[in-house]
């Protein structure tokens, strides 16, 4: 497995991680024995760098438990991400944010602890608390790098002034967005501003949220408590037309001896030695698959190939519109 420096701060990763989000939610039930035996595997792959959160366990720290007891006979082997930022008193979790001081600290302490750890490699905000300025966010992580809780402090979903104001008190080492060749918002405003900064960027959901693996259903064959479900890019037209644009990219890389999602995944690397996508999965199979995208090498006369198949994303936007209006985007 390659490695990638991710950011300017000294960070150095697998140029693919493993997202284990749906280990626990988002994606129908799970088996945490079958999850346990792909984080290990991904380990024997070469795979160092794995990414949870406080919201994946939904308040009960199942996600990072899950992770720190499969890391446990390697964790100094391996880069530990995880995240802060959502209210998880809150009646629907998810729906509020709390980024203050105190819950910053709070958080920090639970990860340790069900991580099975001393310190947390990369420490993101999950999404920016409106009510809690970047510098002062910037400010706590920056507290908790030098009392040696945390190496790295990082963000996620936010846009590039808040970028600018938190990395002005504590170098922001990466930003993880959604990022493949279904979601291109990033690439106008954001990934200048990450690289004029030295940022590294962390792609979550590189395969469209399971789109670009082969597995493809329209929502209303999922289950309630599967993301896809309600996702506007499996309804109607956005549907037929990302299905379409999936076939597409499915004879290309039949034509390279590839698989679409190793497509997606190559051409998401190809788009500079500072991406590092986090694909999620919970079966050893499919990792491995997403693993050997690592070794694919895309021509120009490729890439110009995938833009025409799909020029600017997908149809249908990655998350609802109220969803997206709590989001900072500055």
């Amino acid at each position: 497995m390659q490695h990638r420096d991710l950011g300017s701060q000294g960070l150095r990763v697998s140029a693919l991680g493993l997202g284990t989000m749906g280990m626990t939610v988002a994606y129908g039930s799970s088996n945490d024995d079958e999850s346990t035996a792909t984080i290990r595997r991904a380990r024997e792959l070469g795979i160092d760098f794995f990414d949870t959160a406080e919201l994946y366990g939904l308040g009960t720290g199942s996600n990072e438990i899950l992770l720190g007891n499969a890391v446990k006979g390697f964790r100094d082997e391996v880069v530990l991400a995880t995240k802060f930022g959502f209210d998880m008193t809150a009646q629907q979790i998810g729906a509020g944010f709390d980024s203050r001081p105190e819950n910053i600290r709070k958080v920090a302490e639970n990860s340790l602890r069900y991580l099975r750890t001393d310190y947390i490699d990369l420490f993101y905000q999950h999404a920016a608390d409106p009510d809690v300025p970047a510098d002062e966010v910037a400010g706590v992580v920056g507290e908790l790098i030098a009392e040696g809780k945390v190496k790295y402090f990082g963000l996620s979903n936010v846009g590039p002034q808040y970028i600018r104001r938190a990395h002005a008190v504590t170098p922001v080492t990466a930003l993880q967005s959604e990022y493949s060749l279904f979601e291109r918002g990033v690439e106008e405003k954001i990934l200048p501003v990450v690289r004029e900064l030295g940022i590294g960027l962390v792609p979550y959901s590189p395969l469209g949220r399971g789109f670009l693996t082969g597995v493809v259903k329209p929502a209303a064959e999922y289950s309630a408590d599967d993301m896809r479900s309600w996702d506007e890019r499996w309804q109607g037209d956005n549907f037929t037309y990302n299905l379409n644009a999936t076939e597409q990219l499915q004879k290309f890389a039949a034509a390279k001896g590839i698989t679409a999602a190793q497509l997606a995944l190559a051409w998401l690397l190809a788009q500079g030695d500072d991406v590092v996508p986090i694909p999620g999965t919970r079966n050893a199979d499919r990792l491995a698959e997403n693993a050997a995208a690592a070794d694919v090498e895309l021509t120009d006369a490729d890439l110009e190939q995938i833009r025409q198949i799909l020029p600017q994303g997908s149809a249908g936007s990655r998350y609802p519109a109220a969803m997206l209006a709590t989001m900072s985007t500055d």
